[in-house]
């Protein structure tokens, strides 16, 4: 079974949390991450070649083929940022046919402070995929860590709080949500695979 994780990261944190991610989807046994990153977009032109490290472009084929799908995005004014916007709205091809309709999906996000957004950019991403027919999965107050966190973290999604210098490491209690996020979501899709 295989988890997309799709993310857009400017200054690595949310790259990070795509990591942690995607170490909770691994652990559950037949689950497979596939993690992919979106190309830039500018008020400048830029090219889209495939980056010369780090991870592949997402391509829609990569939708095509998923079990279920986790999306990150670094807060920009309390939404997500332009090139998550940009990505979700190239994949109407999709929606017209239905194709992610019943696969589970969730979000993560990263901001410079602790009142940046997070909450509202996590919404942001949740619309799209609703529109989509996605199975919304979030992170339940069973997870202990989003009870007593003093960082990131909320039950729409996995979150960090990065610093205004992006200096803040990744929290035990962001890092054990992270992970519970990916084991949370390909048990999900892996219940519904094997229905």
């Amino acid at each position: 079974m295989n988890t997309l994780i799709v993310y857009d990261s400017r200054l690595g944190s949310v790259q990070k949390m795509a990591r942690l991610i995607a170490r909770g989807v691994e652990s559950v046994e037949g689950c497979n991450a596939v993690v992919r990153c979106v190309p830039s977009v500018s008020i400048e032109p830029k090219e889209k070649n495939q980056p010369e490290y780090g991870d592949l472009f997402v391509e829609l084929a990569d939708l095509e083929q998923c079990d279920a799908l986790i999306i990150g995005s670094p807060t920009r004014f309390g939404n997500m940022s332009a090139s998550m916007k940009y990505f979700l709205d190239g994949t109407s091809s999709l929606w017209l046919t239905g194709s992610l309709s019943g696969i589970p999906a969730a979000v993560f996000t990263s901001s410079s402070s602790m009142h940046g957004g997070q909450e509202s950019t996590l919404l942001s991403m949740l619309n799209p995929l609703l529109h989509h027919g996605m199975l919304l999965c979030g992170l339940p107050y069973t997870e202990h860590a989003l009870s007593k966190t003093t960082t990131g973290g909320t039950p729409y999604g996995a979150s960090h709080v990065a610093g205004p210098a992006n200096s803040n490491p990744i929290s035990d209690d962001e890092k054990a949500l992270c992970i519970a996020l990916g084991k949370r979501v390909s048990g999900f899709g892996l219940a519904l695979k094997n229905a």
